[in-house]
């Protein structure tokens, strides 16, 4: 079984944890990946994220009345985006010192 954190890293968890707070479309992740980070990221850099997180079945597409395509995360992503978590937090939060000036 893959993994979200097996596929493309940090894009692929950010997109999960995106989707896990509301319903979005690929144009809204751009959107507030721009918001958060400064600059948007290329559609061949999300849909492809999108692609696999939904071959994977970490994510569904829901109908909301408008053309976009919208995602929600199905039992199997809220599983994986916990585990992704831990991963993540395993990973960088024990690299603080290392970002950290010692005095």
């Amino acid at each position: 079984m893959k993994t979200c954190c097996d596929m493309r890293g940090y894009l692929t968890f950010l997109v999960l944890r995106l989707i896990s707070k509301k319903p979005m479309s690929g144009e809204d992740i751009r959107q507030e990946i721009e918001r958060r980070k400064g600059t948007k990221p290329s559609p061949g850099t999300v849909y492809p994220v999108l692609k696999g997180l939904h071959e994977s079945e970490f994510i569904r597409e829901i109908s909301d009345g408008g053309k976009e395509k919208k995602y929600a995360l199905t039992q199997k992503g809220k599983k994986e985006l916990v585990v992704a978590t831990k991963k993540f937090v395993a990973m960088f939060c024990d690299m603080q010192d290392d970002f950290t000036k010692r005095r």
